[in-house]
C-alpha cells in the first residue's frame, strides 16, 4: 500500500496539509460530495473533506446532538470540539442530510461554549433535493453566492479562467481515478480494495497536484504486478452510508474477500462522471454535482440509482453486495431495504448491516456476519457444481 495514501486515509492533519499551511495558504473543510471543490482551487485554497475518524467517544457531541443521531456528524463535532480541526481557516456545511444540516447550528453553538473551536469563517450552502428545473437554477445561484463569500472572506478573485483551469485539473484526477476503477475489474486482480479505497479517500485530503502525481505513480506500480489478490476469494461490492474509514474495507477483506467496487460518497461513478470543459463553468459544475443518481437524498430518482448500482455490480463481476448504513441514517437505511428487494430480483446475493461510524464500529459482530456471508457464497458455488 502507498504510505502517503495510507497516512491520508488514517489521519486528518496530514503532512501535505501542514506544508500547505506553512506556505501561508488557506484550508477550508467541507461536509458533502455535493460541494464543488473547483471553487476553492480556483482561489488557491485547499478544500478537505471533513471526517470523523479517530473520534473514540461522543462526550462533547452528545451535548449538542443527543444520543439518537447518526454518529458520523457527531464524530466530526467531537473532533472539532477537541481541537483536531484547529488548522482550518473556514468550514462550508451543506444539507447532505438533515443531521449534516444541523451541524451548522451545533458547531456554532459549541463555538460559543468552547472557545477556539469555531473557525473564523463558516458558511452554509443549501443543496436542493432535485437536479432539474428550478432546483438547477437555485444551485447555480448558491454557487454564485459561495463564490462571492469566498472572495470577500479571503480577499481573492475567482476568475472564469481560474475556474476553468481548476475544472480541467480535477477532470484529470477523475480520469486517473477511473483508470484505478478499471484495474479493479481486471483478472488477475492486482490490488486490494483496501489499497484502492485509501487512494480514493486521499483524493479528498491532499493538494490536487501532489495527489495526481502520487496516483499516477501508483497506477504504474499496479500495472507491473503479477499476483492475483483475488485468488480463492470472493469479490464484493460495498454500498450505503458515507464510509471514509477504510478499516471497514479491511475488515471485509479479512474474511477471504476482496472489495472491487463501492457506492459510498467517495470516488468516481463512471467514465462520464466529469465536468464539462466547454460549457459555462458554473452551469457545468451544477450539472455535475447535482447529478441525480448518486445519493438517496435526491428525491424521485430511486429507479435510476437502483439501475446504476445493479449495472455496476454486474460490470465488476461482483459475487455479492454488502449494504451498510450507519445507525440512525434514515436515508440509506430505508433505501438499502429497497435495494435488497431489487438485488433479490436479479439473483444478486446481498448482506444488509447496520453499524456505528468509524472507530465506534462493533468489529467483532460485523466480522462474524462477513464470515457467514462469505461461507454462504461458497456454499452456493458448491451446490451449483453438484447440480
Amino acid at each position: 500500500m502507498e504510505k502517503i495514501f495510507f497516512d491520508a486515509a488514517t489521519n486528518i492533519e496530514i503532512p501535505s496539509v501542514q506544508q500547505w499551511k506553512e506556505k501561508g495558504k488557506k484550508v477550508v473543510g467541507y461536509t458533502c460530495s455535493f460541494m464543488p471543490v473547483e471553487l476553492f482551487y480556483a482561489a488557491d485554497i485547499l478544500p478537505i473533506r471533513l471526517r470523523g475518524i479517530n473520534a473514540y467517544s461522543m462526550e462533547i457531541s452528545d451535548s449538542y446532538y443527543g444520543p439518537f443521531v447518526c454518529s458520523f456528524p457527531k464524530a466530526v463535532i467531537q473532533l472539532a470540539g477537541s481541537g483536531t480541526y484547529h488548522f482550518l481557516d473556514g468550514v462550508v456545511i451543506s444539507n447532505g442530510c438533515d443531521t449534516l444540516r444541523r451541524m451548522n447550528d451545533c458547531w456554532r453553538k459549541m463555538g460559543e461554549d468552547i472557545k477556539g473551536t469555531l473557525p473564523s469563517w463558516m458558511y452554509y450552502v443549501d443543496v436542493p433535493h432535485k437536479p432539474d428545473g428550478h432546483a438547477f437554477d437555485w444551485y447555480v445561484n448558491q454557487i454564485k453566492k459561495l463564490i462571492a463569500a469566498i472572495e470577500k472572506q479571503f480577499n481573492v478573485h475567482i476568475s472564469e479562467k481560474n475556474l476553468k483551469k481548476a475544472i480541467k485539473v480535477q477532470n484529470k484526477v477523475r480520469k486517473s481515478l477511473w483508470e484505478l476503477e478499471k484495474l479493479r475489474r481486471e483478472t488477475p486482480l492486482k490490488l486490494t480494495g483496501t489499497e484502492a479505497y485509501s487512494a480514493i479517500i486521499a483524493s479528498t485530503m491532499m493538494p490536487v497536484d501532489e495527489y495526481q502525481a502520487h496516483l499516477n505513480a501508483f497506477l504504474k506500480t499496479i500495472h507491473k504486478r503479477k499476483q492475483d489478490v483475488a485468488d480463492g476469494k470472493k469479490k464484493l461490492f460495498l454500498g450505503g452510508s458515507i464510509c471514509d474509514d477504510f478499516e471497514l474495507v479491511s475488515l471485509i477483506e479479512a474474511s477471504e474477500a476482496v472489495v472491487v467496487g463501492e457506492n459510498i460518497c467517495f470516488g468516481i461513478r463512471d467514465e462520464n462522471d466529469m465536468v464539462s470543459e466547454t460549457d459555462d463553468p458554473i452551469a457545468a459544475l451544477t450539472a455535475k454535482y447535482l447529478s441525480a443518481s448518486v445519493c438517496p437524498r435526491m428525491m424521485g430518482w430511486y429507479k435510476e440509482r437502483s439501475h446504476m448500482i445493479i449495472n455496476k455490480v454486474k460490470n465488476i463481476h461482483a459475487d455479492g453486495v454488502i449494504m451498510q448504513n450507519i445507525r440512525f441514517c434514515d436515508l440509506h437505511g430505508t433505501e438499502n431495504g429497497l435495494l435488497e428487494r431489487d438485488f433479490e430480483k436479479y439473483n444478486i446475493p446481498s448482506l444488509r448491516i447496520e453499524r456505528e461510524y468509524g472507530p465506534l464500529t462493533e468489529t467483532g459482530r460485523l466480522k462474524m456476519r462477513f464470515d457467514a456471508f462469505i461461507e454462504q457464497l461458497k456454499s452456493a458455488d458448491i451446490n451449483e457444481q453438484k447440480i
